[in-house]
């Protein structure tokens, strides 16, 4: 992100042997457009017969070919390194730079970026609105002699646009092109011809039919699924324990410890917008329940991104894993002050090979951990009113080694982003001054399956496998609810610290709150519940610890009136956070175990 001028936001590992089957990398990102360009809605994708087809930036090689079939086919020996592309960041300001100017001069009509199938998609797609378009492939730039014409065709080679140019803006685009240092190619025109057509020296060298491509030419594929809810062990949990040296260990973790070292060779301040940054505290070095950054240099508004995922509590059931993992996205954004009538999010499917055959005799299992994932995520939104702008799905996650197959967990990413009228309530996850009172809103139950508390304690007695329970799952009706409050406790200003409780439960976010705040805390979570366990470590959903002022508790507690809240305690001017009848932890040896896991990795 740093060559290319794009600030570091969001940033998280997960660790499991599983991922040996195939490693994820998520990325995502977020831009802004005015609602209008050329006097017509910025959404509106238009493209006139006549119109030139341009491709322009980064030069075609054999890197990023079959890349998109690379990611949707099993991981082999054989797998191609071609597949992987090669960046170039420096080539990628220079196009966006000469794509914005290009945009706010008229300059051209139409554009999609060369994704999965390089041009043979890109071009294909545009032509759809044109009804057909005809590409010349010696007009592509290349970086070495030797493509072949298909290489030319499906290399997913980077930076790279390719927009629809009116034929009177040729002249005048060529010449911004020239000015920004950005290589274009006009390599035909758009058509209604009905066929995507593709020539190599005047000879056809591909002629589709646009219906086939686009409508009927895929066919349907009925594949079956069947749900049997899998026997899943639970740990023995002891009677007693030593809580202080499990929340010590619990923050070592290597999926709950910091990512502080290797997140911070990133830019997070480039372009100077950032308000809640990716680490917030006292040192800078606890990590931020979501990042808040201003929409423009001359106004106070907040775009808010945030993120959910647990993998894990797919090894229990995905409809619930995929409950939890769209409402931590969005309690995240709501923490820090987000508003919840203005949250979209994104899905992004990994799965394991979810269709039947010889090499996954369980495919009907998988099919139905996905169809059970994507029914959570239709009940969910629809409830929440969050729409799903986007996402995407690989469902080929497996590789074979050593004559076993190893399949990744069903994974779901759930990007979250969000709004807020004022930057300047936004509002962060330490505790702030002394004598403030600490809340905990939200119900907390016995929810422990496939919890941070209950992998770690499998793997203690050898049995890594054993970590079933009840997984977390979600009131949603209580939830937005609890939601409208917390935005009203923001806008009154009413809340000095938030945070929502994840993966360790609340002995994780009151470490951390405590960690950052450069402060102690005592607290009693006897009312949270009866079981020590339950009170520490469950990971129950829609859930907040949250510090207010004293003067301010009276009318913080009326906005939650008929809700889950529940004061357990203040903070203090010590250098101890103090669990009643539980823990005891030294704020320095606390943020010593959870930064020294993956410090210099």
């Amino acid at each position: 992100g740093n060559q290319s001028g794009i600030p570091y936001s969001r940033g998280f590992e997960c660790f499991d042997e599983r991922f040996l089957g195939k490693p994820l990398v998520y990325c995502g990102t977020l831009g802004t457009i005015p609602v209008e360009v050329g006097g017509r809605p910025s959404e509106r994708k238009e493209i006139e017969v006549g119109d030139w087809v341009v491709m322009c930036g980064g030069r075609i090689g054999k890197d990023g070919i079959h890349g998109a079939t690379f990611s949707s086919e099993e991981l082999r020996t054989e797998s191609p390194a071609q597949a992987v592309q090669i960046g170039d960041p420096l080539t990628q300001r220079k196009l966006y730079e000469f794509i914005l100017e290009a945009r706010d001069t008229g300059l051209f009509r139409c554009i999609t970026d060369n994704g999965a199938g390089g041009i043979s998609c890109s071009f294909g797609e545009m032509g759809k609105y044109s009804g057909g378009c005809e590409c010349e492939l010696e007009g592509a730039p290349v970086k070495y002699e030797g493509l072949q014409p298909w290489e030319v065709l499906v290399s997913e080679a980077q930076e790279r646009m390719t927009l629809a140019v009116q034929p009177e803006q040729r002249a005048a685009f060529e010449a911004l092109a020239k000015q920004r240092d950005v290589e274009v190619a006009f390599m035909g025109t758009f058509n209604d011809s009905g066929y995507f057509t593709v020539k190599q020296e005047g000879m056809v060298v591909a002629s589709l039919d646009m219906n086939f491509l686009y409508e009927d030419g895929c066919p349907t594929l009925d594949m079956p699924a069947v749900w049997k809810a899998p026997t899943v062990e639970a740990p023995v949990v002891p009677e007693t324990a030593d809580f202080s040296e499990v929340i010590l260990a619990l923050l070592s973790d290597l999926n709950l410890c910091s990512r502080e070292y290797k997140s911070r060779m990133y830019d997070g301040e480039v372009k100077g917008l950032s308000v809640v940054k990716p680490f917030v505290g006292s040192q800078a070095d606890v990590p931020s329940d979501a990042t808040v950054l201003r929409v423009d240099y001359k106004s106070d508004r907040g775009a808010v991104l945030a993120e959910g995922i647990n993998p894990w509590y797919s090894d229990i059931d995905t409809y619930a894993m995929t409950t939890s993992v769209i409402d931590e996205a969005v309690r995240r954004v709501i923490a820090v002050g987000g508003d919840l009538d203005r949250i979209a999010i994104l899905d992004n499917f990994c799965w394991p090979d979810p269709v039947e055959s010889e090499k996954t005799p369980d495919g009907a299992f998988k099919m139905a951990q996905l169809v059970r994932s994507c029914k959570a995520l239709y009940d969910l939104t629809t409830l929440y009113k969050t729409p799903a702008v986007s996402g995407k799905d690989s469902c080929k996650n497996d590789s074979t080694r050593g004559g076993k197959k190893i399949s990744i967990p069903p994974t779901l990413l759930i990007s979250a982003v969000g709004q807020m009228v004022d930057v300047n309530q936004a509002v962060t996850m330490p505790f702030k001054a002394v004598d403030d009172m600490i809340y905990v809103i939200g119900e907390t139950k016995a929810e422990l399956g496939a919890s941070s508390y209950y992998r770690w304690l499998a793997e203690q007695q050898g049995a890594a496998e054993a970590i079933g329970g009840q997984v977390p799952e979600v009131n949603g009706e209580q939830a937005l609810s609890i939601y409208r409050a917390m935005n009203g406790a923001t806008r009154q200003e009413l809340l000095q610290s938030a945070t929502t409780p994840t993966k360790g439960g609340l002995a994780l976010a009151l470490a951390l709150a405590t960690v950052g705040s450069g402060k102690g805390a005592e607290v009693d979570l006897s009312a949270i519940s009866e079981g020590a366990v339950t009170a520490l470590f469950s990971e129950s959903n829609s859930r907040f610890l949250v510090s207010v002022k004293p003067d301010d508790a009276a009318v913080f507690e009326s906005l939650f009136a008929g809700l889950p809240l529940i004061l357990i305690g203040r903070v203090n001017a010590g250098e101890v956070l103090t669990i009643h009848g539980l823990a005891t932890l030294d704020r320095e040896t606390m943020r010593n175990r959870f930064k020294a896991t993956l410090q210099g990795v």
